[in-house]
């Protein structure tokens, strides 16, 4: 296994036990036993990599030094909607539903169909409410009121309410129950 000579086995080691990043620290000191004239596949085996990932860090260490043996960006799923799209999302969202939405207020289906018709994404529920999650929405909230409903005839009920609800409650006979939902030993079975 050829390794270009960047660094001398010394500065290798020292940039290991410098390094914060564990995975890192892990690939200076591959380099350091590929120095040493140690095989990928010794090398492999006191890792618990694969031999082709030992020949692909050396690799990467020929080309660009200890540069080449970071982390790289730019890994991972790439989110469903672009940051744009992300703040159009949200000002549709914050300005409420739409006489064509048939809806007092969004719920986690509507804002599914919101993203398949005008953005194109076809999204689980649970993918939304994942969405709306990550943009700083909740699923608790407040119910909305109705646009019919009376405040006059709601403070009234509250007010006559606890006088309905005692002379009910006054009416109900109270008998302490006979069964109970003790188990006995005997009677249980055990599944094999």
């Amino acid at each position: 296994m050829h390794i270009e000579p960047r660094h001398t086995v010394e500065q290798l080691q020292r940039h290991a036990r410098d390094e914060s990043r564990a995975s890192v620290a892990l690939r200076i000191r591959l380099i350091v036993w590929a120095l040493q004239g140690r095989t990928a596949g010794e090398i492999a085996t006191l890792t618990d990599l694969s031999l082709r990932q030992v020949q692909a860090w050396v690799c990467r260490y020929n080309r660009e030094g200890l540069a080449g043996l970071a982390n790289r960006p730019g890994r991972g799923r790439k989110p469903p909607l672009t940051a744009a799209e992300q703040v159009r999302l949200k000002a549709r969202l914050d300005a409420g539903p739409r006489p064509e939405d048939q809806v007092c207020t969004l719920r986690g289906k509507d804002v599914q169909r919101i993203l398949a018709e005008e953005f194109g994404q076809l999204r689980r529920l649970a993918a939304v409410y994942h969405l709306l999650h990550k943009l700083g929405y909740s699923c608790l909230a407040p119910r909305p009121q109705h646009r019919q409903a009376d405040p006059a005839a709601q403070e009234e009920f509250k007010k006559s309410f606890p006088n309905e609800s005692r002379r009910f409650v006054s009416n109900i006979p109270i008998e302490r129950s006979r069964s109970s939902f003790r188990m006995k030993r005997g009677l249980v079975s055990r599944a094999h």
